[in-house]
């Protein structure tokens, strides 16, 4: 069953209405349902990014769990 327009249309109504609550007491203005939008497309893509970096960090701890070599300044070992 396809999700109706009418829900969407209604989560978008409440997430609006939640972004003008949280950021026009902080911005000192009204805000449109424009500023509303992009205001969350922009915390979301920040949010974003954030776990972009996590994900990347921890790819690379993952990755560098290998015990660094040692140098040998140079000198030959022969283990017989």
């Amino acid at each position: 069953m396809k999700p109706s327009h009418a829900a969407n249309d209604n989560h978008i109504g409440l997430q609006t209405a939640r972004t003008r609550q949280v950021w026009q007491p902080r911005l000192g203005r009204d805000l449109t349902d424009e500023d509303a939008r992009q205001i969350t497309l922009n915390v979301t893509g920040f949010f974003g990014i954030l776990a972009e970096w996590t994900r990347a960090e921890k790819f690379a701890a993952d990755n560098d769990a290998v015990a660094p070599a040692t140098p040998n300044n140079g000198e030959v070992c022969h283990e017989s």
